[in-house]
């Protein structure tokens, strides 16, 4: 496996000497890039060889495969969920499933609504749209002033007919007790 990927990054490193240098890979003309190459190469078959020797090695580059699988982010719901139980859930589902799959259908049924030359002219309106909504505000806000001018004359209103009230009450008090006392006089005889 350490070799094969050591004549990969070998080959990839020729490409791009050959783009970069416009010379063949392995003539003499390419130079000091040509001996990083070499070396960074003997580095690898240096490692590869120290690797095959240690036990520890061997046994991980033989579990690389293993922590793979394990790193996959799947591979909790394969081992979480069986395939019996997703086949469960996808029937206990089902009757929902069919509404969506209805509830699709009747969108691409009407596809040739929203493809319609009105609806791609909706952007024209867009103008438009804004300047009624500009409208609107304005009179929203002369809505409110009207709202708050009424209000005022309401309380007002109010103020006035308690007011006269109180003034028909005290009226109302003094003719009872100008009545009462014309009523009290002695007639004179």
């Amino acid at each position: 496996m350490a070799v094969y990927e050591v004549q990969q990054l070998q080959n990839r490193l020729d490409a791009l000497e050959e783009r970069m240098f416009g010379a063949p890979a392995g003539v003499a003309s390419a130079g000091a890039p040509r001996k990083i190459a070499d070396g960074l190469g003997k580095v690898q078959g240096s490692l590869g060889n120290i690797a095959s020797k240690r036990e520890r090695v061997k046994i991980l580059f033989k579990k690389i495969e293993d922590i793979l699988k394990y790193l996959d982010p799947q591979y909790i719901d394969r081992m979480a969920v069986p395939d019996a139980m997703k086949l469960q859930f996808i029937l206990a589902e089902e009757q929902s499933i069919m509404m969506q799959a209805a509830l699709l259908e009747q969108v691409k049924s009407l596809q040739p609504y929203l493809d319609s030359a009105h609806i791609k002219a909706s952007s024209d309106h867009a103008t438009k749209l804004q300047r009624l909504s500009q409208i609107h505000l304005q009179q929203q806000d002369q809505c409110e002033a009207v709202t708050e001018n009424i209000r005022l004359l309401l309380e007002d209103y109010n103020k006035m007919t308690l007011l006269l009230s109180k003034q028909f009450v005290q009226w109302d008090e003094m003719l009872t007790q100008l009545e009462a006392a014309k009523q009290v006089k002695p007639i004179a005889e």
